[in-house]
């Protein structure tokens, strides 16, 4: 089942929702704002994703810049922080399977379909 965290406030995850709108394959949305993703979730997404904690971080968002920036963390901290401020988390992610995407750009959920 394809999965997408979505934030429907955002241009870029709307764009991802309508691209797997056209695909015509069934899917979930996670709206990850009001249902959000347990540590052990996050961890994974970051796996299936391949990349660092610290890339799947907003790091223009005001809650980053008050609290985060310039501290050293590790990557559970990145991930606890997440977990305690989900609007920290890059949107949208499009999960398949084992595999994820970011939708950064919209296009790059091609990948995963």
């Amino acid at each position: 089942m394809i999965k997408i965290y979505h934030n429907p406030r955002c241009r870029k995850s709307r764009e991802g929702l309508a691209i797997l709108e056209k695909s015509g394959k069934e899917f979930e949305i996670i709206r990850y704002l009001e249902d959000v993703p347990s540590k052990e979730e996050l961890k994974t997404l970051i796996d299936y994703l391949g990349i660092a904690p610290m890339d799947l971080v907003r790091k223009n968002e005001a809650v980053w810049k008050e609290k985060f920036k310039g501290k050293a963390m590790s990557d559970d901290e990145v991930i606890s922080a997440m977990v305690e401020n989900p609007k920290l988390i890059e949107r949208p992610i499009v999960v398949n399977g084992e595999k994820a995407v970011l939708g950064r750009p919209p296009e790059n959920i091609s990948k995963v379909l």
